[in-house]
């Protein structure tokens, strides 16, 4: 769409992609020959907080500018390197909106929380719990999935003798799927919560995601504005599917990038890194711009999932 426009001054954008799958600290070499050896003016981050850390150290070394499009690890801005910018809100955001709307708003109080063990769900309930603590409000009981893996019966039987109000799901996207189909197959009819990594169309198909509609509710705020109809439209018509999650943060942090390039004059890193700083667009997931942190700004109320 940006090269239909005229590109850049006439020259086309391209994106130059890497896999960050192999062997760890594979992502920190990859980064590292998009910098020097395809001098790219830019880095576009489609991965899990711990790769997005590999990478933003290389960006560090370089000061080339590291946009993340999918982790919501709040220490990656706790590094305060200037040249990064989180597409996604972190996880403090999504957290401090669901603790406010499960318990301020729908006034729970009996919490069951389904967690992995991987890097992103340990940071991302870690989030959550200091927003519960930051309300004052008790612990909520929480249940590690993969200790249950082999036996969900026996978790499902759990969440009911706990007589919960809701449930929160901070754990991989395929546990959270099949946790949620265990839930309705035992009769568990309980208000689902989660982060926004969970809806990860790579890795659930269609069918899988249809098991969350109007049952999963998500930090993601208002998507209703013509942009994502749009977006909707289009993406419909050339992949015969609707868009997920994924790839709308994908198409807006492309789109954000492209945007400041242009305002930057020239492609010169520095200088698109001071146009991110100041750069306000409206996209698919609705206004972006971003804190002297990198983060992004905004008020991600909780919706609910549908279509």
């Amino acid at each position: 769409e940006a090269n239909e426009e005229g590109g850049k001054d006439g020259r086309k954008f391209g994106i130059v992609v890497r896999s960050m799958e192999g062997p760890w600290g594979t992502g920190s070499k990859q980064a590292v020959d998009l910098i020097f050896e395809e001098k790219v003016w830019a880095l576009l981050g489609l991965h899990d907080g711990r790769n997005a850390h590999l990478v933003e150290q290389a960006a560090t070394k370089s000061q080339v500018v590291f946009l993340s499009a999918w982790s919501a690890d709040p220490t990656l801005s706790q590094a305060f390197v200037p040249w990064f910018f989180n597409c996604m809100p972190n996880d403090n955001q999504q957290s401090g909106s669901l603790a406010e709307e499960i318990y301020i708003k729908r006034k729970f109080n009996k919490i069951v929380i389904i967690s992995g063990d991987d890097y992103d769900s340990k940071i991302t309930l870690n989030s959550f719990l200091k927003s519960v603590k930051k309300l004052g409000k008790t612990f909520p009981l929480t249940f590690n999935y993969w200790d249950y893996s082999p036996a969900l019966n026996v978790l499902a039987d759990e969440i009911i003798k706990a007589d919960a109000d809701c449930i929160v799901l901070f754990c991989q996207s395929r546990a959270a799927i099949r946790m949620t189909r265990h839930c309705i197959q035992k009769g568990i009819d309980l208000p689902l919560f989660g982060p926004l990594i969970i809806l990860n169309e790579n890795e659930l198909s269609p069918q899988e995601l249809e098991f969350y509609d109007n049952i999963l509710s998500v930090p993601a705020g208002d998507w209703t504005g013509p942009g994502y109809i749009s977006f909707r439209q289009k993406f419909q018509k050339r992949y015969n599917r609707n868009p997920g999650t994924l790839a709308s943060f994908s198409y807006d942090a492309v789109n954000v990038l492209i945007e400041a390039v242009r305002k930057a004059g020239d492609p010169d890193r520095e200088l698109i890194q001071e146009s991110l700083k100041k750069i306000q667009y409206n996209g698919v997931t609705r206004l972006i711009k971003f804190d002297d942190k990198g983060n992004r700004l905004g008020k991600f109320e909780i919706k609910k999932t549908k279509n």
